[in-house]
């Protein structure tokens, strides 16, 4: 499909709704927390904000989550290969760094790379994600200048549910995972292990002198996860409970020839929290959270590097209701300890933040604001800031408005990295800082959802490789500015037993100092789903397509568009039992979503689920 014809296929996918009406109740409404860090259904909120439940990811099949993420509105994922290589998600033109990943409230990420290690994911461990789109530094603090993935885990409800997943599919691809969910007198529980596994194909392509990491073999990668959870319920309002994620992963990658090289990561959370309902008005939650994120690399065996992220979190969080709207008091640290073989000469910094929010709602009118201040040892105090109006014009139509800032803290790479190989951090670095205004307008109509969101964010003091005057080194520094102007067209719905879901986005993500366009992001990219139930039998098709991208900041060098399709099917064995079955790039699509990087050809995955109903 020429990607010209995007905005076509989303238009006709738009035009459904328009023809049918659902007569069922809605349920296109879930509550969400990641978008106000307070439980809020999304028709009432002033913010874009998508939810994928666990159906959706059971439909995703062998996907990874940044594949998943990558069929969601606004977003755009790139890879370095085969499963397991470091990946990119660029969220409304910025880039992995400046998107902020939380796994059941704990931030994650790398002090060091500044980016989440979104391979080491499982999407077996997922519940659900909850994706935030647009400045959320407010309510999160650094990081945040794109919007905020928060992943949660399974978690347990009434009764006792046991689940089991097997499957085997293309690149020599084994996954296999196994778990239970419950609860019973006041107490709730989960416990989930998985393991994943695949030879890969070779990650690199185009052997010459213009690629020199090239290495003609399979790069190969393998995971095992583990996630639970525990809470009690010891009164009426009052509830304390723990959350355990652990993933250990490794891949191989190219490097060069000869040479083994390989990648082991862990990522892991622990977090506990205590909530308490004071009053029918107050709620009080307490929480202490741990992630790390450590990497080694080595080459035939030998160790070459490693970097070792740990972040301490602990938040204190009011909840106060009134008959003038919602209030939100918090106050939060978070503490970030380096430990590598690199000789960074400052390994840690801590970050003291209070924030305060509200949001209410008189007549067909709604507003929110959030204000939070972030004293970091590094570079002082940051306060960020949003408002946001919406109005409900009918029962179908509403709209709303938004302005926030947001920022990016440099990395311990941009700051403190000793000379090497004629590199060094700058320890002079400011914060990358954002103002992003926003508007949208939404329909919705029985189980029918469009919306159409425009953006414009500025960024400045963009931090950037320079060369440093009389030296032949190269540093960091703030001389950079970014403007990004987008639209986002999305629709989700069911006409009859028929499940649609369509997006467009158009992208302008210009580096204004030279008047290019940021690299590794398309102007153009959009999604489009079918999907029905028919008694046993499950079906969904679904097509990508993305315009051309440049691979490097002077846009010389550039990345052909594509288009490609999956299809997936289940069918219902028992009550308890079904297969399933996914094919990916159905059309064995060649194409590259980084220059002289391999993508995965046509390829399958056949799996049985046990899941007690």
């Amino acid at each position: 499909m020429n990607p010209r014809l995007v905005p076509l296929a989303a238009a006709i996918a738009l035009a459904f709704p328009c023809a049918l009406q659902a007569q069922q109740a809605a349920t296109l409404d879930p509550v969400v927390v990641t978008a106000t860090r307070q439980p809020t259904r999304t028709s009432e909120l002033l913010s874009d904000v998508t939810v994928v439940e666990r159906k959706d990811i059971d439909e995703a099949g062998q996907s990874t989550l940044e594949e998943i993420l990558g069929r969601q509105p606004g977003i755009q994922v790139i890879a370095n290969g085969a499963p397991g290589a470091n990946s990119s998600l660029f969220m409304r033109g910025t880039s992995s760094n400046q998107v902020l990943l939380l796994i059941d409230g704990v931030r994650v990420g790398s002090a060091t790379a500044g980016s989440p290690a979104w391979s080491r994911i499982p999407t077996s461990q997922i519940e659900r994600i909850e994706i935030l789109r647009g400045p959320a530094s407010s309510l999160y603090g650094a990081d945040a200048v794109g919007g905020v993935v928060q992943v949660f885990t399974r978690r347990g409800g009434e009764g006792f549910s046991p689940y089991a997943e097997i499957g085997a599919g293309s690149y020599d691809t084994y996954r296999g995972n196994a778990g239970f969910a419950g609860g019973a007198a006041g107490w709730r529980y989960a416990l989930n292990a998985a393991t994943d596994y695949s030879k890969g194909f070779n990650s690199t392509r185009n052997p010459g002198p213009r690629n020199f990491t090239y290495n003609a073999d399979r790069d190969g990668f393998r995971q095992n996860s583990v996630t639970g959870s525990l809470a009690y319920a010891f009164a009426k309002g009052h509830e304390a409970g723990a959350n355990i994620f652990y993933s250990s992963g490794e891949n191989r990658y190219d490097a060069g020839t000869p040479g083994d090289d390989r990648n082991d990561q862990v990522v892991s959370t622990y977090s506990a929290y205590l909530r308490d309902a004071f009053t029918d008005n107050w709620t009080s939650t307490l929480r202490a959270g741990r992630s790390t994120d450590d990497a080694e690399n080595t080459r035939n065996g030998v160790r070459t590097s490693t970097f070792k992220t740990s972040q301490n979190q602990y938040l204190w969080q009011n909840d106060i209701a009134t008959g003038f709207g919602n209030f939100l008091a918090a106050l939060e640290r978070l503490e970030q300890d380096v430990d590598s073989t690199t000789a960074y000469t400052v390994t840690s910094r801590s970050i003291n933040s209070a924030m305060a929010g509200w949001r209410g709602q008189f007549a067909a009118h709604r507003l929110q604001a959030n204000v939070r201040i972030d004293d970091n040892s590094q570079f002082g105090d940051k306060t960020t800031g949003s408002i946001a109006y919406g109005y409900q014009f009918s029962e179908a139509w509403r709209a709303n408005v938004g302005y926030g800032t947001a920022f990016k803290a440099p990395t311990f790479n941009d700051l403190y990295f000793p000379l090497s190989f004629g590199f060094r951090g700058n320890p002079n670095l400011k914060p990358e800082s954002s103002r992003n205004a926003e508007a949208a307008v939404h329909w919705e109509s029985g189980l029918q959802h469009v919306s159409l969101t425009l953006y414009r964010n500025d960024v400045s003091d963009l931090i950037t490789f320079a060369s440093i005057p009389g030296t032949f080194d190269s540093t960091m520094v703030n001389i950079s500015s970014a403007l990004i102007k987008g639209a986002t067209l999305a629709y989700d719905g069911r006409v009859g037993s028929f499940v649609l879901g369509a997006s467009y986005d158009y992208l302008d993500p210009r580096n204004e100092d030279t008047d290019k366009l940021l690299p590794r992001r398309a102007k153009q990219y959009g999604t489009l789903a079918l999907g029905q139930q028919e008694g046993p039998f499950e079906w969904r098709v679904e097509m990508q397509a993305s315009d051309y991208r440049y691979d490097n900041v002077a846009n010389t060098r550039k990345v052909a568009g594509y288009a490609i399709f999956n299809v997936y099917g289940a069918y219902r064995l028992a009550r308890d039992w079904s297969v399933f079955a996914r094919v990916n790039n159905l059309f064995d699509r060649d194409y590259e979503l980084v220059a002289d990087y391999a993508t995965a050809g046509l390829n399958a995955f056949v799996g049985l689920r046990y899941a007690l109903k």
